[in-house]
């Protein structure tokens, strides 16, 4: 699965999922955007990366293909 496909299922696995509306919302970005992120038009910038581990609550590492389980983050401090 790449970075597009994991995005989706993790915005549609929410409980209850969410519209890329709503996503774009709590990334500070437009629906315009998180959909073609989810189609794989274009890759996130580090700061985007950095949003949606934190909202999602997942390691970077899941997200770009380095790991197949996404495992949580630990945040330092």
């Amino acid at each position: 699965m790449d970075f597009a496909q994991k995005l989706r299922s993790l915005r549609e696995d929410m409980e209850p999922p969410i519209t890329q509306t709503q996503l774009g919302n709590l990334l500070n970005m437009g629906q315009v955007k998180i959909s073609r992120l989810e189609r794989g038009e274009f890759e996130p910038s580090l700061q985007e990366l950095f949003d949606i581990c934190k909202l999602f609550h997942i390691s970077a590492d899941y997200l770009l293909g380095l790991i197949d389980e996404p495992l949580p983050y630990e945040r330092k401090g």
